[in-house]
């Protein structure tokens, strides 16, 4: 009797070490990267005045989700003058990165050139992904009010 008793507490012993070895597995596959890019939503000028602000209206799409990814945004000026505000009136340096709480959100460029100017955004994820936005724009120097033919769209 004793040594039925053992031979299955050692089957016993056996069958949950098999179980326990099957079941480490070490290529379980949870997706934390995913994925973005960003759609403009709406058209821009491609020219500008001085003193003259351009709304730029962005969503960030993403291809799924994982909640501990956060998102950041910075910019940077590379020809002309000008000022990049967010829909809070937060006012952007140039290459600081500020933290994106929103999907959908809105940037204002503000010409202060009487010249070209433009501008690169840049949005990145905490997994270093990131995605460029690029705009351009003229100098408007027309005294006349145009009829909005200067507006680029995407």
């Amino acid at each position: 009797m004793r040594t039925t008793i053992y031979k299955m507490l050692v089957g016993c012993y056996m069958v949950v070490a098999l179980v326990l070895v099957a079941a480490c597995n070490d290529k379980l596959d949870i997706q934390t990267k995913y994925r973005i890019k960003i759609s403009r939503n709406t058209r821009v000028p491609k020219k500008l005045k001085v003193n003259e602000t351009a709304e730029i209206r962005c969503e960030l799409k993403r291809e799924g989700r994982w909640e501990d990814t956060r998102y950041t945004i910075r910019w940077f000026l590379f020809d002309g003058k000008g000022t990049l505000k967010t829909e809070d009136g937060t006012v952007l340096l140039p290459n600081d990165r500020y933290p994106l709480t929103q999907e959908t959100f809105r940037l204002y460029y503000t010409s202060q050139s009487d010249e070209q100017s433009g501008f690169t955004v840049w949005v990145e994820d905490s997994d270093g992904q990131s995605v460029e936005l690029e705009f351009d724009f003229n100098a408007d120097n027309d005294k006349e009010d145009g009829n909005g033919s200067g507006i680029e769209e995407e």
